[in-house]
């Protein structure tokens, strides 16, 4: 018998942490290779996750509505027919190390110094942006590793330490590695309290009588934790065009009820925008982009993401290849999305390799808005609903279908003038669409 561990999988290319928000096994039961163990939610997908090995569940590791980061350990599996390692022994060399790691104080095992002052680059970023000291911040990721999230509690709650309050709390206590930073004494620890728990930092209200407490969901934590990113990372703007779609919204009128006969599911407006869409962003590759920290990626591939509402909840399915697909493959791929998505049945697959996003906010009734940037992606459309509106046309005031189109856009990656061409694109190929020139199939 040999025992392997269990690590939380990476759900998403920009996914960095999940939150088990289930288990589906206890210890002392048995697993076949690629059986569910967990639910675990992120800010794109909640999905299951398979075993790795066929054996006994020895230790659930992580407990349910905690957040961990990717490859960090969540349970343990005694794997049958599997030989253990071999114990090492320990040398001269190795029971010196780990008499020397029992001396160091508890708080520098917990700080990010633990990894010998190794930091992500979004740590690094958020840290010198706030004026963080790292050598303060007790780490819950693997290891006792900080990590984004860690930062992220701080500067919600404003409870950031500072270097200059550190030095003046007690003084430095140096170490015998040169290449390890100096760590700071329990007490000076303490000048900077850090909560440890996954729960964010919040002030304290008072309930009153009549009043609901409704516990934060894991998808909603996630939901949370990845708008509060957007708008701590990425600088927003935003832009608006109107459009006259009287002509798209005659066109598809006249063909919607043959199209559902037909095709046996709804030719909604939202699909002919996605398409307008997805040919500007030929046009406009600038849009099509994520920022990376020191580079800026423009994707080859135009991937569509749709914003899809739940109760309680956002999802963001992606449509692949959207500039490939005519407006009834959109179509359909909405619908098959929105219904997976309401479901409760999106895969990681369903989410992943978004470019771009479009949201539907005229399903509500909203006129104008400005969206929250799907991170990383550069920018967010929001499609308002079409009304009725007296509007001057050749000279004359004429009763038109009007839209309002919202550019929200990642200053870093996109400046105002490539963005009006875009948007002033859009607006072409919308107004330009009708039985004459705009195929369906």
């Amino acid at each position: 018998m040999a025992i392997e561990q269990l690590t939380m999988p990476q759900l998403g290319e920009s996914v960095t942490e999940g939150t088990i928000s289930k288990w589906l096994v206890s210890p002392g039961d048995k697993v076949n290779k690629y059986d569910p163990v967990a639910e675990v939610m992120t800010d794109k997908v909640s999905a299951e996750i398979p075993s790795s090995f066929a054996g006994v569940i020895r230790e659930l590791i992580a407990k349910e509505g905690e957040t961990l980061p990717v490859g960090a350990p969540i349970c343990t599996i005694e794997v049958e027919g599997a030989a253990p390692a071999p114990e090492a022994k320990p040398t001269e060399e190795t029971a010196g190390t780990k008499k020397e790691n029992e001396n160091k104080a508890p708080a520098a095992k917990q700080a990010g110094k633990a990894n010998n002052g190794r930091y992500s680059p979004a740590v690094l970023r958020l840290a010198q942006e706030h004026g963080i000291d790292l050598e303060q911040v007790k780490g819950t990721g693997l290891g006792g590793r900080v990590t984004r999230k860690d930062l992220l509690k701080l500067i919600e709650s404003g409870q950031i330490p500072k270097a200059e309050a550190a030095e003046q709390a007690a003084p430095k206590v140096e170490t015998t590695a040169p290449d390890v930073a100096p760590s700071q004494p329990a007490a000076a620890a303490q000048t900077a309290p850090v909560t440890t728990s996954t729960k964010p930092a919040a002030p304290t209200i008072e309930v009153g009588a009549g009043d609901i407490e409704i516990p934060v969901t894991p998808v909603r934590k996630a939901i949370a934790a990845n708008m509060l990113r957007s708008k701590h990372e990425a600088p927003h703007a935003w832009t608006m065009v109107e459009v006259d779609v009287t002509n798209l919204v005659a066109y598809r009128d006249a063909i919607k009820d043959e199209f559902k006969r037909r095709e046996g599911f709804n030719l909604t407006y939202f699909a002919f925008f996605v398409k307008a869409v997805a040919q500007a962003l030929k046009e406009f590759p600038q849009l099509n982009s994520v920022w990376a920290g020191d580079k800026i990626i423009q994707r080859k591939d135009i991937n569509i993401s749709i914003a899809v509402a739940t109760d309680d909840a956002l999802f963001v399915p992606v449509i692949k290849h959207a500039d490939e697909k005519t407006i009834k493959g959109i179509a359909r791929e909405i619908a098959e999305l929105a219904a997976k998505t309401r479901a409760g049945k999106l895969r990681p697959e369903d989410m992943q390799g978004g470019t771009f996003t479009v949201n539907n906010t005229g399903a509500f009734g909203s006129v104008q808005s400005m969206g929250i940037i799907n991170y990383p992606q550069a920018a967010i459309l929001q499609v308002e609903t079409i009304v009725k509106r007296p509007v001057v046309k050749d000279g004359m005031i004429a009763i038109r279908d009007m839209v309002n189109l919202c550019l929200s856009l990642d200053h870093r990656v996109l400046d105002g003038l490539v963005c009006g061409r875009f948007l002033a694109r859009v607006k072409a190929i919308l107004e330009n669409m009708n039985k004459d020139n705009t195929p369906v199939y």
